[in-house]
């Protein structure tokens, strides 16, 4: 028969198993980018410098300009065209900023750009335009919207255009299998994994929401949801090594609150102050 104080020391033992596989799933990377010290106190314009009431929308060529002119970082979100070209867009349907029904997935190049933006006159910019329009004045986080399937097709495809840009860019997901593309073909790049604490999510939200996918690729920062910044996890892998990064901003009062928890700031609808 097993004494208590051998189930003591079974139920320790069980516990620092757990421990020690917790701790093995959520760590960040290891190394220290050199890109870090870009990233830290940095400004980033969420898709953009926009303001859809004086004409400029988001991910929009004039808004990244906007934001050049300004002088703030960018982040923009890209898709994969079902005839493998690699445009900026942000949601994974189109009614809300083109009117029209589908997933910019689903349509080719030339359909996308008979779309106008925000019922204006912008249409959806390429990557290659958007990395034109910057010109690498300013860094730019990346974020790849994969709609399902295997990552590799997009990241492929974005990794031609941006072979030759001499600009400063970061990656970042929700979806673990870029940043383990990543991890795999490109480990100069610094890479960052997308999160909230998705509470009222499918399991695979929550367990995004807790970083638990991190072994997968091992990321260097972690941007993570203004309003959800106090979830264990993200402490926890802040703790361990991550660079913190928040979004989205709305207003200078919350980047003011949330200095002690996050490094970089992607906001939206205000000039923040630097």
């Amino acid at each position: 028969m097993l004494t208590d104080m051998m189930w003591i020391i079974i139920v320790v033992i069980c516990l620092l198993v757990l421990a020690g596989l917790y701790l093995f799933m959520v760590f960040p990377a290891l190394r220290c980018h050199s890109d870090r010290k870009i990233l830290d106190g940095l400004y980033i314009a969420h898709r953009g410098l926009h303001d859809i009431e004086a004409g400029i929308p988001e991910n929009s060529l004039s808004a990244f300009k906007m934001a050049v002119d300004g002088g703030f970082a960018i982040e923009n979100d890209i898709h994969l065209t079902r005839d493998g070209e690699v445009i900026v867009f942000h949601d994974d349907d189109l009614m809300r900023m083109c009117s029209v029904s589908g997933s910019p997935e689903d349509m080719t190049l030339s359909e996308l750009k008979e779309l106008k933006l925000g019922k204006t006159e912008e249409r959806i910019p390429t990557l290659r335009e958007c990395l034109d329009t910057i010109d690498g004045k300013v860094p730019l986080l990346i974020e790849f919207k994969v709609k399902s399937g295997s990552a590799a097709p997009l990241c492929i495809a974005a990794e031609k255009v941006l072979a030759d840009y001499k600009g400063k860019y970061f990656v970042q997901s929700f979806y673990p299998f870029v940043l383990s593309w990543y991890k795999k073909n490109r480990k100069d790049v610094l890479r960052g994994q997308l999160s909230a604490a998705f509470k009222g999510d499918k399991l695979h939200m929550r367990l995004l929401g807790m970083l638990l996918f991190n072994f997968f690729a091992r990321p260097d920062f972690v941007s993570y949801e203004n309003e959800t910044k106090n979830a264990i996890g993200r402490r926890i892998c802040t703790m361990l090594g991550a660079f913190p990064v928040g979004w989205t901003f709305k207003n200078q009062a919350e980047v003011d609150a949330s200095k002690k928890d996050f490094k970089s700031y992607i906001f939206e609808g205000f000039l923040p102050k630097r």
